[in-house]
């Protein structure tokens, strides 16, 4: 894949790829971005379960460009699996949907309603100025949700030396400049580290794949619309405290990488930082906790999890976090 820094190098990634006119994937808020070609078409509604319509809406196209958070590169992907398409993302949080051709797709209040693979991932263009804006609730939760990639990439099922280096280094970044980021939301330097920060991340998601945080996650965003970001806050200190048995090595790199020899309590610290804390707080109700953790159990995070994790524990995940 593609990948350069700096919105005018959009251009020459696109014709690289051979997209002169390509279908753009963008909320209203990036829909109207100065682009260096001519859109085939535009498609605003994002998140949206209407694949059909918005591939209609390609037919012309010789290429998909994303614009967005993780909503709308997965809809590109979406996209780009159903036609074919060459893909290229430009993120503005740093969720790293933009690493592999998974996607989910969720309809306009969030809720999802499939998903699938086979995006033809074709470049990504990152402009650390296009996160200056972001919230720090979005900041931080599209932040831990890298973070999450980067935790479990070190445990689970399928990890490999390459991506633990994208992971560590990953960790690394995002517990530096997070915080920075926090205190100092206009500062595009501290900006710029945390997007290589989620970049590495997503390589290293892209190398390994999702465990049992992951799966929570999902199960709990896909049921009720929330944030995938501030879901992943909440689950990965809790799945973090299940795999330590038998991912002992993994939480002391982890630890390193993070600077601290309470990997754990730090991945909570940074979550309290966008105000992660409890479900309660987003809504979820607690007597539906046994039906999110089936859920939760059935995904593929969660059967690549490096202990196996029944319903039942996972309930009890979930409740330790409510």
């Amino acid at each position: 894949m593609i990948v350069r820094w700096g919105l005018d190098s959009l251009g020459s990634v696109l014709e690289e790829v051979g997209s002169g006119s390509p279908l753009v994937v963008a909320s209203e808020r990036w829909s109207r971005l100065e682009l260096p070609v001519e859109p085939a078409g535009r498609w605003t509604e994002v998140p949206s379960e209407r694949i059909d319509d918005a591939v209609a809406e390609a037919a012309d196209a010789d290429g998909v460009l994303a614009i967005g958070g993780g909503s709308a590169i997965d809809l590109g992907k979406a996209i780009s699996a159903a036609t074919e398409l060459p893909l290229v993302s430009v993120p503005t949080t740093y969720a790293g949907a933009e690493w592999t051709p998974y996607f989910g797709v969720r309809d306009p209040e969030r809720r999802m309603r499939g998903g699938g693979s086979g995006a033809r991932l074709a470049g990504v263009v990152y402009e650390p100025k296009l996160t200056l804006g972001l919230p720090r609730r979005e900041t931080v939760g599209t932040a831990m949700n890298a973070l999450a990639h980067c935790a479990e990439a070190l445990y689970v099922q399928g990890r490999n030396d390459e991506a633990d280096a994208h992971a560590l280094e990953g960790a690394r970044l995002i517990g530096a400049f997070l915080p920075l980021v926090v205190d100092e939301p206009g500062d595009l330097e501290a900006r710029t580290e945390l997007l290589r920060g989620a970049c590495e991340a997503g390589q290293a998601l892209g190398g390994s794949m999702l465990a049992l945080g992951h799966a929570m996650a999902q199960a709990l965003g896909g049921r009720y619309g929330l944030p995938h970001g501030a879901l992943n806050a909440i689950s990965l200190p809790a799945a973090l405290r299940f795999n330590e048995p038998v991912a002992q090595e993994a939480l002391r790199r982890l630890g390193t990488a993070l600077g601290t020899d309470d990997p754990i309590g730090r991945v909570e610290e940074l979550a309290r930082l966008g105000g992660f804390e409890r479900l309660r707080d987003l809504g979820v109700p607690e007597d539906e906790l046994d039906e999110v953790a089936e859920a939760a159990a059935r995904r593929p995070g969660a059967k690549a999890n490096p202990r196996p994790a029944s319903p039942a524990q996972v309930a009890e995940l979930l409740r330790s976090v409510w």
